[in-house]
């Protein structure tokens, strides 16, 4: 049973800096892309982030402006967001998603991921 379990979300001033993680399980995550989507109340799920099996791929939605960075340990079953210069409108919900198949690259689309973490809840105050 695959199972991805975020942690590392929390309140943070703007301009400051916070790294989530995401740790999967059930799955042999150095063959799956993975990716980070953002949620607030009334909103459509975000494209944050995403990062390909190898880490030889990432892409990143228009809002980040090289603030946040993603990354990956095989070895450890994790990817992880990198942020910095976080702003009061970063504030959501943050989850991390394994792409639909093996070997896949990155998708901007929550359609091409298929097991998706519980979030981890990001609260950024001005």
């Amino acid at each position: 049973q695959v199972q991805l379990v975020e942690s590392g979300g929390g309140l943070v001033q703007a301009g400051g800096s916070l790294r989530v993680s995401c740790a999967a399980s059930g799955l042999t995550f150095s063959l799956y892309s993975m990716g980070w989507f953002r949620q607030t109340p009334g909103k459509e799920r975000e494209f944050v982030a995403a990062i390909s099996w190898n880490a030889g791929r990432t892409y990143y939605g228009d809002f980040v402006k090289s603030r946040f960075i993603i990354s990956r340990d095989n070895a450890k079953n994790t990817v992880y967001l990198q942020m910095n210069s976080l702003k009061p409108e970063d504030t959501a919900v943050y989850y991390c998603a394994t792409s639909r198949g093996v070997w896949k690259f990155p998708s901007m689309s929550s359609d091409e991921y298929a097991y998706w973490g519980q979030g981890t809840q990001v609260t950024v105050s001005s």
